[in-house]
Parts: C-alpha cells; sequence; structure tokens
C-alpha cells in the first residue's frame, strides 16, 4: 500500500514510518497541515492515517485548522481515499467529528502497531470492493473477471504489461512510482530494474491510443493515467 501518515508526534512518526516500512508497504511522512495540504494536492495514495490534531508549518502559509479541515477538503474535492483518524482515546468527541466529516475508520492512542496495519488493510478493502469497474475514457478495467477492455473488446496484453496497467487503473487518476512498481513486479529470481518499467510502460502507450487514454510521466513521482483531452 502507499501510505500516507500524518502525524505531529515525532516519536510515533517514526515509529509508524518504520512498522510500515518494514511490512512492504510505501510510506510517506507528514508532520504539520501546510505540507499535508501540499502533498496531498500533487500525489495520490492508497490510504491515509490522520491526526486531527496538528501544527501549522509558518514558512507555508495553510488555510487549514486542524487534520478534520484536511479531511473536509478531501471529501470536497470528491477525493475517496481512505482515511483511518488517529484520536486519543477519552475524546469521544474527536471521533464523532472525523467520522461526519468522512473518517473511514478511527483508531485510539497509544496505538496497537498490528491493529494500525490490520485496519488499514481494511478500510482499502471496503473502498476496493465498492467498485469492481474502474473506467476511464474507453478504457474499462474488470477487477472481478481481471480483464481491461477497450471499446468492449478485451485488451490482450503479457502480464507483467496488463499488471502495470491493472495498478494505473485502481482507481485511475492516482500516481503511481515506479519503484512501486519495481516491487510489485519483480521476483526473488528476477528483480526488474527501471529500464524495464519504461519499456513496459512504453509498449502500453502504443497498445491502448485508441481508448482516449494516455500514460503520464511525472518526473520523479511517478505515472499517472489520464483521459485525452480533444481540442
Amino acid at each position: 500500500m502507499r501510505i500516507l501518515v500524518v502525524e505531529d508526534d515525532g516519536v510515533l512518526l517514526d515509529v509508524l514510518s518504520k512498522f510500515l516500512s518494514d511490512l512492504g508497504h510505501i510510506v510517506t511522512c507528514i508532520s504539520d497541515l501546510s505540507e499535508a495540504e501540499y502533498i496531498l494536492s500533487i500525489q495520490i495514495f492508497d490510504v491515509i492515517l490522520l491526526d486531527l490534531n496538528l501544527p501549522i508549518n509558518k514558512e507555508l502559509p495553510s488555510i487549514m485548522g486542524s487534520g478534520l479541515d484536511i479531511l473536509k477538503l478531501l471529501r470536497k474535492n470528491n477525493n475517496l481515499t481512505p482515511v483511518l483518524v488517529l484520536t486519543a482515546r477519552d475524546r469521544t468527541e474527536e471521533r464523532i467529528y472525523g467520522l461526519n466529516a468522512g473518517a473511514d475508520d478511527y483508531i485510539g492512542k497509544p496505538v496497537d502497531l498490528l491493529e494500525v496495519e490490520a485496519r488499514l488493510r481494511a478500510i482499502l478493502r471496503r473502498s476496493q470492493k465498492t467498485s469492481e469497474i474502474q473506467q476511464i475514457g474507453k478504457l474499462r478495467l474488470d477487477r472481478k473477471q481481471k480483464k481491461i477492455f477497450i471499446n468492449e473488446i478485451e485488451l490482450q496484453l503479457p502480464a507483467r504489461e496488463f499488471e502495470v496497467l491493472f495498478e494505473l487503473m485502481t482507481p485511475p487518476g492516482k500516481t503511481v512510482s515506479k519503484r512501486d512498481l519495481v516491487l510489485k513486479l519483480s521476483t526473488s529470481e528476477d528483480y526488474l530494474v527501471d529500464n524495464a518499467i519504461e519499456s513496459f510502460i512504453s509498449r502500453i502507450r502504443k497498445k491502448i491510443i485508441s481508448s482516449n487514454v494516455n500514460i503520464r510521466t511525472l518526473r520523479g513521482l511517478g505515472y499517472l493515467l489520464e483521459e485525452r483531452i480533444h481540442d
């Protein structure tokens, strides 16, 4: 999973980052509202672990007053990324505010690390089950059948090209890093290099040209599937 952790307690942030990274997740750590607002404007994550009580970075002005404002902004912009809210165990009102603002679940501090990871996986599964069909332009993914179609005609792809396109379409509009693709497609016997991913992307671009969809390269971030807009 690509996980964004937004937490101002440096010790807890380090512990969460190491624990989740050791489990194989791609973890981005943010400690204040301004940075959180910025990173969410340029990158998409699978799940977000969000503390509601966060400081503002004076060097990066923000209209956000709390983690709750970040959550409200996400939902206002139709960003449905699953959010697990961190709350103090004796702050019932925090849990209520978070859930009413669009949080998918909450967990109280002090946290149990195994429970955090389990809850992140659970809210991600729930969000994915809500949409077995993903579509952008004329390109459609049937997650249940594990098939991709262009104009109702099945797109035949080698296994690894299929996996790359599957990642880019779950859901469309998220940025997928080259490192993440390398980790997902490599095996113990066959570890891929960056050039292999670039070759897969190049071949896929040619095969989906009739779908009105393009794979855009975001330098330093990864790849983004987007619908082409004609003049």
